[in-house]
């Protein structure tokens, strides 16, 4: 079965994890690149073979029915609106806009356009959190009613060799690093119902001193420590923190809390990972086995079950609406640590549904 040609707009640092990825997956496949700068374009185009492209010329490539955008998150909906309106279906990187006007303005156009839309994390889709989802629907630990959802480092600019747009307007540990946590809570419990939140930053500017970058001063613009209260329709209410200002910690990094036991959930940044279960405060902690192959770094897996849904017809699971609500979600929390009121979400958005737990490598259905 041949798949959906495609191409990828934005040959940026997470552009190769796409492009081995997608390579592996049977729904996809990816014929062209494209970038503001040709040169990068030329060098991943030769590295992964495939066609070296400038965006108006991959827009306008009949061949091509499906866009991967991996440009700046600054550029997300621009860029998403472009592809649309070239006819193609889009799926792009984190977070899905700026602002909730952008990202609805896109959901609006692909409904009237009859084109599919959507976008990163993917990670939901991996071996690891499909596994905690199995072992939630299969009631191992009773309902979810509570749980802590905790990513803090002390910032990327350190390793990033382009970092100063994570500390601009659309960046931050929220909006970075938020719609994988979000994301994959979504995917265990449902739709956000309401939050609050406490936010701060610890710095007005920060040096960067990773080789590519090092000794460039860096504007902060955003909060670079957020603590969230999310409470889900399910009734589960999770405590969320997000922080560029921790040098160290020894929080797991999600753990769901039910009537029956306790489950801690892999790191969502990645497809891999251990869950562990607890049914009572003097058991152990005791593995449960990943299901599905899906367990390698497969960035590209929601753009490639996007296209599996082409064509038979049935919902994506990385959809727009459901970024578009994890997008709603964060801005609440911002709003509310500035009001100092709890935020009603006016969005929602259906639970994923999970993969099925027998499937081959390379497929989705």
């Amino acid at each position: 079965m041949s798949g959906l040609k495609t191409g990828i707009i934005g040959c940026g640092n997470i552009s190769p994890a796409y492009f081995k990825a997608t390579a592996q997956l049977n729904d996809l496949d990816v014929v062209a690149c494209a970038d503001l700068n040709m040169d990068a374009a030329r060098v991943r185009a030769e590295e992964y073979g495939v066609r070296a492209m400038s965006v108006d010329e991959l827009l306008a490539d009949p061949e091509i029915k499906l866009v991967i955008n991996l440009t700046l998150p600054q550029a997300h909906a621009a860029v998403n609106t472009a592809i649309l309106n070239a006819g193609k279906h889009a799926h792009c990187e984190k977070p899905f806009a700026i602002t909730r006007d952008e990202g609805k303005a896109v959901l609006a156009l692909a409904e009237e356009k009859g084109l599919r839309v959507g976008g990163a994390p993917d990670t939901f889709l991996g071996a690891g959190l499909q596994s905690a989802r199995k072992i939630i629907d299969d009631g191992l630990i009773g309902r979810p009613v509570s749980g802590t959802a905790v990513m803090a480092c002390p910032g990327h600019e350190s390793w990033h060799p382009n970092p100063g747009f994570y500390y601009l307007t659309g960046g931050g540990p929220l909006f970075d690093m938020g719609p994988y946590y979000i994301t994959a809570l979504i995917h265990l419990l449902g739709p956000v119902r309401r939050v609050t939140a406490l936010n701060s930053r610890a710095f007005s500017e920060r040096i960067a001193t990773s080789e590519a970058a090092n000794g460039k001063v860096l504007p902060v613009e955003v909060d670079t420590h957020v603590t969230g209260i999310l409470e889900f329709h399910s009734g589960a209410v999770i405590t969320m923190i997000m922080s560029f200002d921790v040098k160290k910690h020894s929080s797991h990094n999600i753990e769901i809390h039910g009537t029956e036991g306790s489950l801690k959930v892999p790191d969502p940044n990645h497809f891999h990972g251990e869950n562990l279960i607890a049914n009572g405060p003097k058991d152990d902690w005791r593995a449960v086995p990943l299901i599905h192959p899906y367990a390698d770094n497969m960035r590209g897996i929601g753009a490639a079950d996007m296209a599996a849904a082409v064509r038979s017809g049935r919902a994506h699971r990385c959809n727009g609406e459901m970024a578009s609500h994890v997008l709603d979600v964060m801005h609440a929390l911002g709003e509310s640590s500035d009001s100092g009121q709890h935020r009603t979400i006016t969005s929602t958005c259906a639970q994923p549904a999970p993969l099925p737990a027998d499937l081959v490598f390379g497929e989705l259905d």
